[in-house]
């Protein structure tokens, strides 16, 4: 008896023995030593559906053309497939596309929602459901006038020189003729929106749902104006929201510079420590920490502010500063400085602003007024070291505001402004995700989301700019602007009132500012649907809306501010979930940026890898996590959109002649809903049956659930592994070689019942190569982007995959043998499969299919309970438990010249192992050799060893075997 040629088939071991193989994500390799030599198919080629010229069958085209995608996409458009159909009933699902800028061009987070969300919809369309996806653009009040901006100095033209009104029709001009860039590189995503109700924000409907919204808010007090502390843009010209300001880690300098104390000798002064001695002129206060004895007997006196002519300002103690920090003097710069501002508004200390909207200095600033607030830094130092106040500078690493915009350095300003009070706004807001309402995935969010809005500031909604919503807001000449203004629909209505309140001969004029792009934004899921007309027919079909997907980084800029609006105008949340993805990466887990050049163009991956290669890739990201993206990962999604099209193409090529009218309608008639319909199936068909029903129920509630990433990889397993590398090549036995017909148009029926569920499943990740081949298959009734979705709770039977996983293993044991022993593709061995009498009864029906797949003589497989009576002379095998196989060494190889082959490797081997070992025992090697490089050599030891044993292990087994043949 054999007693070292026994393969434990587990699948570590199988791994272990051959990788390629046996790795559980094999993929193109693995059958590629198997496949047959097919001969000509019995059955005449199907032909594709033509549909006017839109598709190619793969039995003409040799793989998946990337440019029929537009060609398809234009023809779902034609056919109104992306409106939402009512004849089916059931709950409206809406989806309002977070709208791009447009100024935009398409990158790769534009590609990541319209992937997301089309899958979204591309699958509630297929389920039956009235589907909406809402499109349009964001007029990017900064991002459009910056453009235009740009455009006319290009001219040699400013925007003063324009006027405002002249001004803002060359920005619309710019936005016919630049505006529809995003749009179209959107549709070449596949993106199925309703473009007949694309919106643009500032469109005549939803300007009136952003001024019915002001004045909602003021009519409630929510609506205030007055002069605040604000983030200023300097260059822009206006101010900008906490959240438009990015701080960075940036290295400057600390500026140690004299107070004196007034009244006190020339020993008597405080020195405080600042970033921006500049703002110096705008000091109205000098603090202390009250328990910081060094400064106790200044308290109360007066110091004097440097280069101002002897200006005097308080000494106050407060424990708001820090003593640790700097020297433990504060100077307080109310105008300057959000913490100083508040500390001011506290103590009722005078606010003084030495800045102009420009950055330049006023003319608080005596001498330096007029100068750029940088240039002002540095004159103003140089002028305090002459006159020995100025004590020294260091290094100093601070967070710097910068604008998310124009990336200048944001200066706090006081300034009057618009504001919404946001926290009875925010309270509702609250409780939406509280009482379940309103589900935020993934749900570690939901904390970012509840901390933001329990510490959230008034919103300030009003921008220095001309492109945008106007402020509905009149004012009357010659009274003032904080007590005297009118909120107003037009500015006829403005008139009006004012008229009433004043007299016919009252001049009036509007407010120049602009609001907030964002408070345009907030209002989208509804405004798009008709509010403040709640009797338009879409608000009555479609809001609430169901999903809104979009990037985590603006949960508080768009999302928390759209869940507040909601609630505050229509009294429910707009949507009940958001999905939240993250942020796209390179390779190597770096943010793109043109700096690095690391940055991925959409549309240049299209063109290589096509759509739908790009998509599946991105569908492949967890919820809420970034996503690395590389070549390699698109090559293989490439490479999966090749397989799905070989496949259709070897499914069509096996299929009954159109003609053939008796084969078809033997071929339709296999039904595969009830148990009693796969009960008599071969093997093989009631296993791929079986996990195809399975699957369904799986991906669907996984769509459901929107675990995208998890149905990507189950459809790419299932169908790469289970259905082409198993079950197209078993059912290739009953195809050309059974004599018994109706196999073979069972398998005909199976490969493309299986096939065209795979399509839908697949559909909402990959539309067009799915679409493409859904159109080739013969009998279709209906575009696969609106066919029905496949049933659940099928039947399947779990005994069968069982059964049919037993084959595999044996399958795989055989073929791992082979390849362990270099036996030519070609050739066919003998084997005695040994089992109990159940398990040869199943696995002998499928002779035919375990011959196919593992290169086994047809004629020369043996079924038996007990091992052969050559089990010496043979490899032994275990596949699972009471299957086991013999295969006869004599098959496979010449045992003589094996030996002598393996007799001189050893030799050789053995010599490279006592070579690493000979180093390893060298203490001058082990001691002096960098670490890493021992550690290299000690690993290739292990690794020769482990080579060594199994070496000498297969030479014992044909020693042995050729003594016992003697």
């Amino acid at each position: 008896m054999a007693f070292s040629n026994t393969y434990l088939l587990s699948p570590s071991s199988l791994y272990k023995l051959n990788p390629v193989l046996f790795s559980a994500r094999r993929r193109s390799a693995t059958l590629s030593r198997f496949h047959l030599r097919i001969p000509k198919p019995r059955f005449l080629a199907v032909a594709a559906s033509q549909n006017g010229g839109v598709f190619t069958s793969p039995e003409i085209a040799k793989s998946f053309d990337f440019t029929s995608e537009e060609r398809i996409y234009s023809w779902w458009d034609s056919q109104g497939y992306f409106k939402p159909k009512y004849d089916g009933g059931g709950e409206s699902f809406v989806v309002s596309m977070p709208p791009p800028n447009v100024t935009g061009s398409l990158h790769m987070g534009h590609a990541m929602f319209v992937t997301l969300e089309d899958i979204m919809i591309r699958y509630n369309r297929m389920k039956g459901r009235p589907t909406l996806w809402l499109p349009g653009t964001d007029h990017a009040g900064i991002a459009t006038q910056l453009a235009v901006e740009r455009m006319l100095a290009s001219e040699g033209i400013k925007r003063v020189d324009l006027g405002r009104e002249e001004f803002t029709k060359r920005v619309w001009e710019w936005k016919e003729k630049y505006g529809g860039t995003i749009t179209n590189q959107i549709r070449r995503l596949g993106a199925s929106c309703d473009w007949t109700r694309e919106h643009f924000t500032l469109d005549e409907q939803l300007s009136q749902a952003v001024i019915e919204a002001f004045i909602k808010l003021h009519e409630k007090g929510l609506i205030y104006q007055g002069s605040y502390m604000v983030n200023w843009s300097p260059n822009l010209q206006t101010a900008v929201s906490d959240l438009e300001v990015e701080y960075s880690e940036e290295p400057g300098t600390l500026y140690h510079i004299k107070y004196r104390v007034a009244g006190g000798s020339r020993d008597d002064f405080l020195t405080i420590a600042t970033t921006r001695p500049e703002t110096l002129f705008g000091d109205t206060a000098v603090a202390v920490n009250p328990e910081d004895e060094r400064y106790a007997k200044y308290i109360g006196k007066s110091a004097i502010v440097p280069m101002t002519f002897g200006r005097h300002v308080p000494i106050i103690a407060d424990k708001y500063v820090d003593k640790d920090f700097g020297t433990g003097v504060l100077k307080i710069s109310p105008g300057h400085d959000h913490n100083d501002y508040l500390l001011a508004r506290k103590l009722g200390l005078p606010i003084l602003n030495v800045m102009n909207k420009d950055g330049t200095l006023n003319e608080v600033a005596g001498l330096y007024s007029g100068l750029d607030r940088f240039e002002a830094r540095k004159k103003l130092w140089a002028e305090l070291e002459e006159t020995g106040l100025a004590v020294k500078k260091e290094a100093h690493t601070s967070r710097v505001p910068r604008s998310q915009r124009g990336g200048e350095i944001i200066e706090p300003l006081v300034s009057k402004q618009w504001f919404v009070t946001m926290e009875p706004l925010a309270e509702k807001a609250l409780e939406a995700v509280q009482k379940g309402e309103l589900t935020i995935m993934p749900e570690r969010f939901e904390k970012i989301y509840n901390h933001w809005l329990s510490n959230i500031k008034d919103w300030c909604i009003s921008r220095q700019l001309w492109w945008g919503h106007r402020i509905p807001v009149w004012y009357i000449v010659g009274k003032d602007c904080e007590e005297d203004y009118i909120v107003a629909r037009s500015n006829d209505d403005a008139l009006r009132k004012a008229q009433q309140k004043y007299g016919k001969d009252v001049e009036i004029y509007q407010d120049p500012d602009v609001l907030d792009t964002w408070f345009s934004s907030s209002l989208w899921p509804f405004s798009t649907l008709g509010w403040p007309d709640v009797s338009a027919e879409d608000y009555k079909r479609f809001y609430p809306t169901s999903v809104l997907e979009t990037g985590h980084d603006i949960l508080f800029f768009w999302v928390a501010r759209m869940v507040m609006m909601g609630i505050e105008f229509t009294g429910t949340v707009p949507f009940t979930h958001v999905y939240l993805h993250g942020l796209i990466r390179d390779s190597q887990g770096r943010k793109m940026s043109k700096s690095l050049g690391n940055v991925i163009d959409p549309l240049d991956t299209i063109k290589e890898f096509g759509t739908d290669a790009l998509r599946f890739t991105l569908a492949l990201g967890t919820v809420g996590q970034d996503l690395n993206l590389s070549t390699e990962r698109l090559t293989s999604n490439k490479a999966f959109t090749n397989k799905l099209w070989n496949a259709g193409k070897f499914i069509l090529q096996n299929l009954p002649s159109p003609n053939d009218t008796s084969a078809w309608e033997s071929l339709l008639a296999h039904k595969f809903d009830k148990e009693e319909h796969l009960i008599g199936l071969p093997l093989p068909e009631y296993w791929v049956v079986s996990k195809l029903h399975i699957l369904v129920d799986a991906v669907t509630t996984s769509y459901d659930k929107f675990f995208f990433n998890d149905i990507a990889r189950e459809l790419y397993d299932f169908f790469w592994g289970d259905f082409a590398d198993w079950y197209i090549e078993a059912s290739k036995a009953h195809l050309y070689q059974s004599e018994d017909k109706e196999i073979a148009s069972i398998s005909q029926a199976v490969l493309l019942y299986v096939y065209e569920n795979i399509l839908k499943m697949l559909h909402p990740f990959m539309p067009f190569v799915t679409e493409e081949l859904w159109q080739a298959l013969p009998n279709r009734k209906e575009a696969l982007i609106v066919s029905p979705w496949p049933l659940t709770s099928l039947p399947r039977n779990l005994t069968a995959i069982k059964r049919f996983e037993n084959l595999q293993a044996l399958t795989r044991g055989i073929r791992n043998v082979r390849a362990e022993y270099s036996v030519e593709p070609a050739k066919r061995i003998s084997a005695s499969i040994v089992a109990n009498s159940e398990v040869i009864q199943y696995i002998s029906r499928e002779k035919d299919v375990l011959a196919l797949l593992s290169r086994l003589d047809l004629q020369s497989i043996h079924f038996t309970d007990s091992p052969p009576v050559d089990a010496n002379q043979s490899v032994h095998l275990v596949a699972g438990e009471g299957l086991e196989a013999y295969l006869p060494l004599a098959d496979m190889v010449d045992i003589s010249a094996e030996v002598q082959r393996l007799s001189k490797r050893l030799t050789k081997m053995q010599n490279e192992y006592n070579a690493l070992v000979a180093r390893l025992s060298s203490p001058n090697f082990v001691e002096k050799a960098p670490e890493d490089v021992v550690r290299g050599v000690r690993e290739k030891a292990l690794e020769a060893e482990e080579k060594l044993n199994l070496t000498k292990t297969r030479l014992s087994f044909l020693q042995s075997t050729i003594l016992v043949s003697e």
